[in-house]
């Protein structure tokens, strides 16, 4: 049975989910994300227990939760770890029970056999998916293939990074991760004062980089211990500003 907490719905495997709640839209079909199996003709039951989100202006729907491993999908923005290197191909670990990835090295904005950057051992990368099936290792790409721009991918230089659940790296890379993932502390830490830039992987993890170390310890430790402790706004406001006072 499905229990309401204020706004938001949890869910248990096999909870029936009230027809009302699942978004509808003349043109679009209904996109179903992680942890939801669709049983004809039109029953939804969760396969985890989690979160019931929806997102009506597309029509989807889905489970947040923590748990799980990440599997590939195309179109995921990714952070992966060079693991070596071939004549025309960065090998690159994007988790440790997934096989390596194949990033060519010409997939860079104006790379080319003279240009194309040196990357060692343990590099980071900033990537988007763009092959994926279950018979094949993933191939990854730092270029967009309409524009020839980076639009922000490529080698992650300095910083730190951190491992998070697949879920909080969902609900960052959300369009409106405050009004939609909930997630404030990323807003509030630079309202505070604090100079960081981040990238976020699909594959549970985010990358924190600045001038001052400690700025990126405390980005670093608010986003796990939102994601661990599953903060909610008002507690993720509180926390900020510990760590602020903290690290100042």
């Amino acid at each position: 049975m499905a229990v309401h907490q204020g706004e938001r719905i949890f869910v248990l495997p096999g909870d029936e989910i009230d027809p009302s709640l699942i978004p509808s839209h003349p043109k679009r079909a209904l996109r179903l994300g992680p942890g939801l199996r669709h049983i004809p003709p039109n029953e939804l039951v969760p396969t985890v227990a989690g979160e019931l989100v929806t997102d009506h202006k597309k029509n989807s729907i889905w489970i947040e939760y923590n748990g799980g491993r990440y599997t590939p999908t195309v179109g995921d923005l990714v952070i992966g770890t060079v693991h070596h290197s071939a004549v025309d191909y960065f090998y690159v670990m994007l988790s440790g029970y997934t096989s390596n990835a194949i990033l060519p090295q010409l997939a860079f904005e104006m790379a080319t056999k003279k240009t194309r950057p040196n990357l060692n051992p343990g590099s980071l990368v900033y990537a988007r998916v763009c092959l994926a099936n279950r018979h094949m290792d993933p191939e990854l790409e730092c270029v967009s293939p309409t524009t020839g721009k980076a639009d922000g991918l490529g080698p992650l230089n300095g910083g730190m990074l951190f491992d998070i659940s697949p879920g909080m790296a969902r609900r960052l890379l959300m369009r409106k991760s405050v009004e939609e993932g909930r997630v404030v502390v990323l807003e509030e830490l630079g309202s505070a004062g604090l100079a960081f830039e981040t990238a976020v992987g699909r594959n549970g993890k985010i990358w924190v980089n600045s001038e001052n170390i400690k700025t990126v310890l405390a980005v670093g430790r608010a986003v796990k211990e939102t994601d661990e402790n599953n903060l909610g706004v008002e507690q993720q406001k509180k926390l900020v500003r510990k760590l602020v006072k903290e690290s100042s």
